[in-house]
């Protein structure tokens, strides 16, 4: 376990999706182990289900990650608990990690894991788009945490410091209308057509269609950090690799850096390198190791 004060003098560990190279992503034991390995934050992505319950779910389908198929927007959340969202992983879950059939999480249930640390923690929400429910998506997890107790003005939830984040320009927006800038990260990342299309399966005419789409939000997401009207980055590696300069001028207008997903000792080294002020990895406990001063 890290101690703040230790913390501060390295980067923040943010555990991607809990210690998802251990457990399926976004399960309670993935979460349990990345405050085992004394991970500084952890990540989590949020959609609605059918009856308004935000939950931890990266995927719009349910194909990849459970026994279950088809939108998680069409499934209610009782139906949802009934899916296995940890066999396809195909590792055990120890016992003190809970049951299988208690792996599934909402955004309710993560404060609640989280409440339990022990010490500080970070939670860095990822809202994920398109949504079928729109930016309704935003102001229900808004609704989660404020009646939790969340404070808005310092955006902390008891000993959980709250930030949001998204690539989607419309739901940054969104978000600053009633969030401070300094607790909002804008993703971004470079738009490859061939790796969209084989991602979701989709056609040249098709995929070309959605990656213009994603081409524009991600210009768009560059003009918001350009004008730095929010607090955070947040550029995958390898555009962190690809943009040197841009992200150079980021950090030098005084932009925070919530760097993904950095996972080789590498990419860590260039992290460092760099002065970023946050790692989000699928591998904290090694990642940490690594930051560890000799």
């Amino acid at each position: 376990m890290t101690t703040d004060a230790s913390a501060s003098l390295r980067p923040l560990v943010y555990a991607h999706r809990g210690a998802s190279a251990d457990f399926a992503e976004h399960t309670r034991a993935a979460y349990l182990q990345a405050l085992a390995d004394g991970a500084d934050g952890v990540e989590c992505d949020v959609q609605l289900s059918r009856d308004q319950h935000v939950v931890l779910l990266h995927d719009a389908n349910l194909d990849r990650t459970s026994d279950g198929t088809g939108p998680v927007a069409e499934r209610t959340l009782k139906e949802l608990r009934q899916l296995d969202f940890s066999s396809w992983k195909g590792v055990r879950i120890p016992e003190a990690f809970g049951p299988r059939s208690d792996q599934f999480l909402t955004l309710t249930d993560l404060l609640d894991l989280l409440r339990g640390a022990g010490r500080e923690i970070g939670l860095a929400i990822e809202l994920k788009h398109p949504s079928p429910y729109q930016l309704k998506l935003e102001d229900r997890v808004l609704d989660v945490l404020r009646a939790q107790g969340w404070n808005l003005r310092t955006s902390r939830l008891d000993n959980i410091r709250v930030t949001f984040m998204s690539f989607s320009p419309d739901a940054v927006r969104h978000l600053r209308k009633s969030v401070p800038a300094e607790f909002i990260c804008q993703l971004v990342d470079d738009i490859n057509v061939v790796e969209i299309r084989r991602d979701l399966g989709l056609g040249p005419l098709t995929g070309g269609a959605v990656a213009n789409v994603m081409k524009a939000a991600q210009l768009e997401g560059e003009r918001i950090l350009n004008a730095c009207d929010v607090g955070m980055a947040g550029p995958g590696i390898a555009y962190v690799r690809e943009h040197a300069a841009t992200v150079r001028r980021w950090l030098d207008s005084g932009r925070r850096f919530r760097v993904w997903t950095v996972d080789t000792a590498e990419d860590v080294a260039l992290c460092l390198g760099m002065g970023f002020q946050e790692i989000t990895t699928n591998r904290p406990a090694q990642v940490l190791a690594q930051l560890q001063p000799v």
